[in-house]
């Protein structure tokens, strides 16, 4: 990545220089430095209110200590609609919150908090943005091109993701809080060359998951902390039909000395994996208190792989369902697949992974059709309610793996 940006300002603008609508001024501050060849935009310290804030090439958004940034609820503040990517598939909706588009060279930084007044959008989950999301789905299937499918409507009611740089290249996040988005909050799409370090990110709403590389290569992410509705940190590469269209795999993905808590699974990849998942490293994190620790989960009709992925020196603990798990039925869809295309899980080895209070500690499922395969378990010392449960595997090798149940404990 490249680092000069970051370091050397020829221009450096605070917002608190622009006298505008309140809403506007951290984006007419973005305008203006990119215009005048890039830069830093600073944010000083106090509360500032925004809509949606599009990033720009070679501009760093810098967050000074005690500045706040908390985004409208309105709705309409994010329109006109933006080209994104909706759990796995293409459209247009509503901007995210922080949006950049084929940029290069950005970054957010700073010991600030953004904050996302997600609550005024988390009621669309109960059952709103069921038709619209049933249609997208079945786009690719449909023949209904990328262009046609525009939604950014409260009828739609599609939430859009906090952050999202979509085809950018040279992405650093850095240092700040961020709390309560709409949706997934850091969503990072067809981009090369990311870092995410020393991010907290604390929220509760329904499909709030905390990080999510989406179709990117050369991904870090470090030192962060991730408290969450659901996933804490989710690897994806697309669903469906729509994701063997784009056909672009995340790999070269390496996760270390994270958090997680709360929510759903710890580090998770998939369900939307259909572009494929591979060369993955992640180590040295604790999970706690989540339903799953380690996750990788999938079903029918997503096609797809996931292989050469690594996990090492990890901490699962109070985990209500499964400390490990390698689930192919997956049935928790927003919608259900149009096809019956199996995914393959392959080459996969967990080590050195130890944990107490789980309800279980390994479960290991695959389809008759496509077992789970070359599956390496080694070092590994889990406390659970129940211990090992595995179906459709092939080539699997444990080496020191120890489950102690909890009547055995007490004895």
């Amino acid at each position: 990545m490249n680092q000069k940006i970051y370091n050397s300002f020829v221009n450096i603008y605070y917002v608190s220089e622009f006298e505008v609508g309140e809403k506007e001024i951290i984006q007419t501050a973005i305008n203006a430095c990119a215009e005048n060849g890039g830069g830093m935009v600073v944010v000083p310290k106090g509360k500032w209110t925004s809509g949606a804030i599009h990033l720009k090439s070679n501009i760093h958004l810098h967050l000074e200590d005690g500045a706040v940034i908390v985004f409208s609820d309105r709705f309409e503040d994010y329109l006109p609609v933006v080209f994104t990517r909706w759990e796995g598939v293409e459209c247009y909706n509503y901007s995210p919150l922080i949006y950049a588009n084929g940029c290069e060279n950005i970054a957010v930084t700073g010991n600030g908090t953004l904050i996302g007044n997600g609550q005024a959008w988390w009621h669309w989950k109960k059952g709103l943005q069921q038709k619209a999301a049933r249609e997208l789905y079945s786009a690719q299937s449909n023949g209904l091109e990328v262009g046609e499918r525009v939604y950014g409507t409260e009828t739609a009611a599609l939430r859009p993701s906090f952050i999202q740089p979509i085809n950018c290249k040279n992405v650093l996040l850095e240092g700040f809080t961020i709390k309560d988005g709409p949706m997934w909050t850091i969503h990072p799409v067809y981009c090369e060359n990311v870092i995410v370090r020393n991010v907290d990110v604390l929220t509760t709403g329904p499909n709030t998951d905390g990080l999510n590389p989406d179709s990117c290569r050369n991904v870090l992410i470090e030192n962060c902390t991730f408290e969450t509705g659901d996933d804490c940190l989710a690897i994806n590469s697309g669903m469906n039909e729509d994701g063997w269209r784009v056909n672009r795999p995340c790999e070269n993905i390496e996760i270390r000395n994270c958090r997680m808590t709360g929510g759903h699974g710890g580090v998770v990849i998939g369900s939307a994996m259909s572009g494929g998942v591979k060369n993955i490293y992640f180590h040295d994190c604790e999970i706690s208190g989540t339903m799953q620790g380690i996750r990788m989960k999938s079903m029918r009709g997503r096609g797809g792989y996931v292989k050469d992925v690594r996990f090492e020196n990890i901490e699962v603990n109070g985990i209500t369902n499964q400390a490990v798990q390698i689930n192919m039925f997956y049935e928790f869809t927003t919608v259900e697949p149009d096809s019956d295309t199996p995914p393959e899980f392959c080459d996969i080895t967990i080590k050195n992974v130890h944990g107490a209070d789980n309800k279980t500690g390994i479960l290991v499922r695959g389809l008759p059709e496509s077992p789970v395969r070359n599956i390496t378990l080694e070092d590994i010392a889990l406390s659970a309610e129940e211990g090992f449960v595995c179906s459709d595997a092939e080539g699997m090798k444990m080496k020191n793996v120890v489950i102690t149940s909890k009547n055995e404990e007490e004895n």
